[in-house]
C-alpha cells in the first residue's frame, strides 16, 4: 500500500475510543473519553493535540484550516500569521518524534501512533513544496530560525522514522531550508542554540556545517552557566522556563551528537547531562501535590512544555537517582489532566487556545500565536520509551511536593 492509500485507510479507521469519525474531530470537550491508564491517557491526548496539525498539513490544507489566534492587545494576528504554521509544525514534531520511533506499540496507541506518522511524512513534502498551498516561511522574517530548529529536533529525536523515509527531493529542499536561515542572526540569548542545532543536524545529514554557527552557542551557554542547573538566557539570570524550553533539551541533542562526531569529550557530555539531571529534579519539586506548577515568566502559554526537562530526562533514562520513574509519570500526568482538561483548552474544531490552564489568551506574550502553543507536546516526551520500560509499569507512586504536603517521609534536596 503506498503512503497516500494509506493516508486516506487511516483517516476514517474505526478509532472510536477517541474519534468516532476522524475526518470530523470532536467539540473541546464531547467524544472524549478519559482513560485511566496512564499510558493510554498520554497517547490519547497527544493524538488529540497533534493530530489538527499534521492531518491538515498532510492534505496540504494547514495554512487554510489552522487559527491564528493572538493576545487581542497586540493586534498583530496578520503579523504572526507569517510564522505561525512553521511553529506549529516544527514544535508538534520535536515533541511526538519519540513516540514516533519507538517500537512495540499494539492496539490502539499503535493506530493512534501510525496515523500521526503516516501525516507527518505526507506532510513534511508540503512544507518545502514551492507549489503546494502549505509552502512555509523558512527564511523571511527572525522567527523561522526558531522553529526550522524545532524541526530539526524533532528529526535528531527520531531519525529513523522522520528522516530517513522522506524522499531525495524532500530531504534536499529541507537541508536547503536549513542552509537558507544561516542568514538569520540570532540575538545572544537562547536563540543561539537554534543555530547551533541547525547546524549539527546538517552534519547529521551529511553537510558540513558552519562552524561559527554551530560553536558560538556551545561556547557563550558554557560561560553562561549559572549553577545548580541553572543557565542564563544571556548572562543574566531570567526567572522564567527557558531552562526547560529550549536551553537543556537543546544543549543535551547538541553535545550527543558533537561526542559521537569525537568534537566534544566524555566529560564534558557528562557535565551537560549533570546539569540537566539537576533541573529534572527541580522541575519535579516544583509540581505541587494538585498537579499545579508556578505561572512564572513568559511564554506560560506553552502549558507542560514548561516541563520539557523532566520529561526528556525521564525519555533518556537520565532521571537522577532523586526520582523514580513511577513518581515522575505520576506527576507529569496529575499537571496534563489539570491543563488539558480545562474548559477551553481546545476550540471546536480541536486546535489547542492561547491558555495556561483553559482559554486566556491575555496571557499571552506579543510574539505567541496559535502555532506557537504545540510546544506543549515537548512535555509528552517519554511515550517515546515502550510500554514496558518502567517508567510505564511500576505502580502510581507520590511525587516529592505530594509526599512533603501529605506527612510522608521525603528526602532533603540539596545543591548540585
Amino acid at each position: 500500500m503506498n503512503r497516500r492509500s494509506f493516508l486516506h485507510s487511516v483517516s476514517i479507521a474505526g478509532l472510536s475510543a477517541v474519534w468516532p469519525d476522524l475526518r470530523v474531530p470532536p467539540s473541546s470537550q464531547a467524544g472524549w473519553q478519559v482513560i485511566s491508564a496512564d499510558r493510554m491517557y498520554w497517547a490519547q491526548l497527544l493524538y488529540r493535540i497533534a493530530y489538527p496539525v499534521l492531518y491538515h498539513l498532510s492534505q496540504g490544507q494547514l495554512k487554510a484550516s489552522m487559527p491564528v489566534e493572538v493576545n487581542p492587545i497586540f493586534h498583530n494576528q496578520q503579523d504572526r500569521a507569517r510564522y505561525s504554521h512553521l511553529e506549529a509544525v516544527g514544535r508538534t514534531l520535536s515533541g511526538i518524534a519519540p513516540w514516533l520511533a519507538v517500537d512495540g506499540l499494539r492496539g490502539e496507541e499503535a493506530q493512534w501512533r501510525d496515523t500521526l506518522k503516516a501525516y507527518a511524512l505526507e506532510g513534511l513534502t508540503h512544507i518545502v513544496d514551492p507549489a503546494s498551498p502549505d509552502y512555509l516561511n523558512f527564511n523571511r522574517g527572525g522567527q523561522p530560525l526558531v522553529d526550522g530548529a524545532f524541526l530539526c529536533l524533532g528529526f535528531l529525536r527520531a531519525w529513523h522514522a522522520l528522516w530517513e523515509p522522506l524522499d531525495g527531493v524532500t530531504k534536499k529542499r529541507l537541508i536547503e531550508a536549513m542552509i537558507f536561515q544561516r542568514a538569520i542572526r540570532p540575538p545572544q540569548s537562547n536563540w543561539l542554540l537554534f543555530a547551533s542545532l541547525n547546524e549539527v543536524f546538517l552534519m547529521q545529514a551529511g553537510e558540513k556545517p558552519d562552524e561559527q554557527r554551530l560553536w558560538e552557542g556551545v561556547h557563550a551557554f558554557e560561560k553562561w552557566y549559572l549553577g545548580d542547573g541553572w543557565y542564563g538566557d544571556g548572562p543574566q539570570l531570567h526567572f522564567d522556563y527557558y531552562n526547560a524550553y529550549v536551553i537543556h533539551p537543546f544543549l543535551f541533542q547538541i553535545y550527543r551528537v558533537l561526542l559521537q562526531a569525537g568534537l566534544v569529550s566524555e566529560s564534558q557530555y557528562q557535565q551537560v547531562v549533570k546539569r540537566m539531571q539537576r533541573y529534572a529534579e527541580e522541575q519535579e519539586r516544583l509540581i505541587s501535590p494538585e498537579g499545579t506548577y508556578p505561572p512564572i515568566g513568559r511564554s506560560i502559554v506553552y502549558r507542560i512544555g514548561a516541563l520539557q526537562v523532566l520529561a526528556d530526562a525521564a525519555l533518556q533514562h537520565l532521571l537522577p537517582e532523586s526520582l523514580t520513574p513511577a513518581q515522575v509519570r505520576s506527576a507529569l500526568t496529575a499537571v496534563m489532566r489539570r491543563q488539558f482538561e480545562a474548559q477551553g483548552t481546545f476550540d471546536a474544531k480541536g486546535w489547542l487556545q492561547i491558555g495556561f490552564c483553559g482559554h486566556q489568551p491575555e496571557a499571552a506574550n506579543s510574539y505567541i500565536s496559535t502555532g506557537s502553543l504545540y510546544l506543549c507536546t515537548n512535555g509528552f516526551l517519554p511515550l517515546g520509551l515502550p510500554p514496558d520500560d518502567p517508567f510505564w509499569t511500576e505502580p502510581a507512586a507520590d511525587w516529592t511536593a505530594k509526599k512533603a504536603w501529605s506527612g510522608i517521609s521525603f528526602q532533603p534536596d540539596h545543591a548540585f
